[in-house]
């Protein structure tokens, strides 16, 4: 931990030293990429991306290089930002979904075309991020950060060695369990727990699942997405399911904590930058995604959130610091990926149908 400390010090003094050669090199905007940066006509650019998952002090930098006011904000899982774009309830120019609701934007028309002439720090961004299914022409997003999901559990409340996701369905940890608060995720634990696909369209099994986890009603102790950090770090729950990255962080503030890729397999995950159709800041936006791209602000990122970049570089990097255990649970093996699946977006239909049983069983 000593390491990463030090490590996250001198990104900082590196950043810091970036920013006052820029400053001194010219006036009213900074540089990236040896081209120069002009603010948009409104001079800002409203970002929203999930909690926890972003070093908020990189927004001083952008700012003093670029003139550029970001507006920050987040949102809970996909499914609540996807309900927001859909309502008109937020005023975003760049967002940060994960792969299956980029699909399905790109799909409704929702997002737009990157003008890639002014991402150039884009070129960082490792080849196996780019041009992915929910993407297939890659101009519509640029990858962020990876991980996976798995279970984590606090190993002076539980004694038993955990391995599969049937853990999260055993009545001996009843009141001490806690679930993910998204469908996707939720359903995908299940699925996965009974030996089917996170992206089946079938409404035999999608409706087992379903009854999996109302039976799970009389042991969960309740659903979490952000809260699970208090909940875990704290001792309030015993056992629970998140993301990789966001263990990491957990870790950090409670060593009792261990993380289990379970045996069957879970789900891998990209999330990615984009800019909203309706954006009113496009060239700001395309400046933000740019500075996000940058390796050292990626570092910095990792050191934060405990995820891994979609920079190659930035990752390579960060993970000749990781402790054994840490790297075991960022880069897990290439035989355990290979049990693992990337969600998808779904028929119309599906996605119908996960709804109203998200619905029946949060009531």
């Amino acid at each position: 931990m000593e390491e990463k400390k030090l490590k996250k010090i001198i990104a900082i003094l590196l950043s810091a030293l970036f920013i006052i050669a820029t400053l001194a090199g010219c006036s009213g905007g900074g540089t990236s990429g040896g081209e120069t940066l002009k603010p948009g006509v409104n001079g800002e650019v409203n970002v929203c991306n999930w909690g926890e998952y972003i070093d908020e002090s990189i927004f001083e930098d952008f700012e003093a290089q670029t003139g550029i006011k970001i507006n920050y904000n987040t949102a809970a899982s996909n499914e609540v930002l996807y309900s927001l774009l859909k309502s008109g309830g937020a005023d975003f120019d760049v967002i940060i979904p994960s792969d299956y609701l980029i699909s399905r934007l790109i799909d409704e028309g929702m997002i737009q075309k990157i003008n890639f002439d002014n991402v150039p720090n884009a070129a960082l961004i490792d080849e196996d991020y780019k041009n992915l299914e929910y993407d297939p022409t890659g101009e519509y997003s640029v990858a962020y950060m990876w991980g996976t999901v798995g279970i984590i559990y606090n190993t002076t409340m539980i004694s038993d060695e955990i391995t599969s996701w049937g853990s999260l369905f055993d009545p001996a940890y009843a009141g001490q369990l806690l679930m993910i608060d998204n469908p996707r995720d939720a359903f995908g634990v299940a699925l996965e727990y009974l030996g089917y696909s996170l992206n089946t369209t079938s409404e035999k099994e999608l409706n087992e699942a379903y009854d999996l986890l109302v039976k799970q009603n009389d042991i969960r102790q309740g659903f979490v997405m952000d809260q699970i950090y208090d909940k875990m770090e704290g001792g309030e729950a015993a056992i629970s399911v998140y993301y990789a990255g966001d263990y990491i962080s957990m870790y950090e503030n409670n060593e009792d904590l261990a993380f289990v890729h379970p045996v069957e397999g879970a789900n891998v995950f990209v999330d990615a930058m984009c800019i909203l159709s309706d954006a009113k800041n496009k060239e700001n936006a395309e400046a933000f995604i740019n500075f996000m791209c940058d390796t050292d602000i990626a570092l910095r990122n990792m050191d934060v959130t405990g995820y891994v970049s979609a920079n190659g570089e930035a990752a390579e990097i960060y993970a000749e610091d990781l402790s054994d255990m840490e790297y075991e649970v960022l880069f897990p093996s290439d035989e355990y990926l290979d049990k693992c699946e990337v969600f998808l977006n779904l028929p119309e239909e599906t996605l119908t149908l996960y709804n109203d049983l998200w619905i029946k069983l949060k009531t």
